[in-house]
């Protein structure tokens, strides 16, 4: 039977709860991405970490089983191999598909396999297009609206420059009088 670490698992050296997370973490200068696990012991607000690899080491993500879905799955590294199991199906989609996307943008040469993953989590319908849409979609109404804003503030400016010439005018011709 396969031997499996819970991203929430017990220590038993000293009997206290610990809480193991991988986080993907990404620098933009220098251009480089890693894998990082870290725990977090019960009562605590801190972390740990215990392990990281560089994303170049990442040689391959295997998602168990496509037909269902599951929150097992398993990273093998050019040097380790870890078990994990997600706290819900949906959240190891979704850690995939960033993982994914992060391989497709930092690694120009080995990518990892990715291998049982459901058709889903690689296709074009992932969260991060969806995300992008959404962001894509609420920039343009924002450049619409400050757009039409600024039409309006024109025309506002232009009716004030008018009233104001009006006004001189009458003060003139009161002036005369």
């Amino acid at each position: 039977k396969r031997t499996k670490r819970h991203v929430a698992e017990t220590l038993s050296l000293f009997q206290l709860h610990a809480f193991s997370f991988i986080c993907l973490v990404t620098n933009k200068k220098p251009a480089q991405a890693s894998i990082t696990k870290v725990k977090q012991f019960e009562g605590s607000t801190s972390f740990v970490r215990r392990t990281q690899w560089m994303l170049e080491q990442l040689r391959q993500v295997n998602g168990i089983d496509p037909n269902r879905d599951s929150p097992e799955f398993d990273l093998l590294f050019e040097n380790a191999f870890d078990q994990w199991v997600a706290s819900t199906a949906s959240e190891k989609s979704t850690f995939f598909q960033v993982l994914h996307h992060t391989c497709q943008r930092y690694l120009t040469d080995k990518k990892p396999e990715f291998i049982n993953c459901q058709s889903k989590i690689m296709g074009g319908n992932s969260i991060l297009h969806s995300a992008a849409d959404s962001v894509t979609s609420a920039v343009q109404k924002a450049s619409q609206a400050l757009n039409e804003r600024g039409e309006r503030l024109g025309r506002a400016e232009e009716k004030t420059e008018e009233l104001k010439n009006s006004a001189q005018q009458f003060a003139e011709t009161a002036h005369k009088v």
